[in-house]
C-alpha cells in the first residue's frame, strides 16, 4: 500500500496543514489513528517508539503519550478527543507535557479521511501555534510520523 504525499502550501503562520494521499481503504486508516495495535507500531517521528500510553477514544476521552526519541528523550504529549466520526473525522487537542506534569499551549488537530474509491485521502490541520517557528517543528515531526503510518500501512498489506 503506497502512499503520496501532497502536502502544500496551506498553511498559515500558525495553522499547519498536511495532507497525504494513501493507498489503503479508509476505515484501517482511520483505526490506525484510534487503535492501539496500530498506533504503536507507527505513532511519532522516525525512529521514536512509544513505550506508554492511555487512549480512551471517545468525545470527552483523554489520550496521553509518551514517544521516546532514538537518543532516549522521553516526550509526552496528551488531549483529549473532541470528536470522532468513524471513519470520516477525528479531533482532538495536543500539548506537550514537561517533567512536572504541566501542559504547554494546547492546539486543535482536526483529521479529516475521505475516501478515495479504496486509497484514502488524509487532511491534518493543527491549529493555533504560538509561533510560526512551532509550527515548522511539528510539520517537520508530522511529515515524519505520517511517512511512518505510510510504511506501516504498507506492511498490513
Amino acid at each position: 500500500m503506497g502512499a503520496s504525499n501532497t502536502e502544500a502550501g496551506k498553511s498559515t503562520d500558525r495553522t499547519l496543514v498536511v495532507e497525504r494521499i494513501f493507498d489503503a481503504p479508509r476505515s484501517l486508516v482511520f483505526s490506525a489513528w484510534i487503535e492501539p495495535q496500530h498506533l504503536l507500531r507507527w505513532f511519532g517521528p522516525r525512529g521514536f517508539t512509544v513505550p506508554s500510553y492511555t487512549l480512551d477514544p471517545q468525545p470527552g476521552g483523554s489520550w496521553r503519550v509518551c514517544m521516546v526519541s532514538p537518543d532516549g528523550v522521553e516526550h509526552w504529549v496528551r488531549g483529549s478527543f473532541r470528536e470522532i466520526l468513524e471513519p470520516e473525522r477525528l479531533a482532538f487537542t495536543w500539548a506537550h507535557e514537561n517533567a512536572d506534569g504541566a501542559l504547554g499551549h494546547e492546539t486543535l488537530i482536526t483529521i479529516t479521511f475521505a475516501d478515495l474509491g479504496g486509497k484514502t485521502g488524509l487532511k491534518l490541520r493543527q491549529e493555533t501555534f504560538e509561533s510560526v517557528e512551532a509550527r515548522n517543528e511539528h510539520r517537520t515531526g508530522w511529515t515524519s510520523a505520517i511517512e511512518c503510518l505510510a510504511e506501516y500501512l504498507a506492511t498490513l498489506n
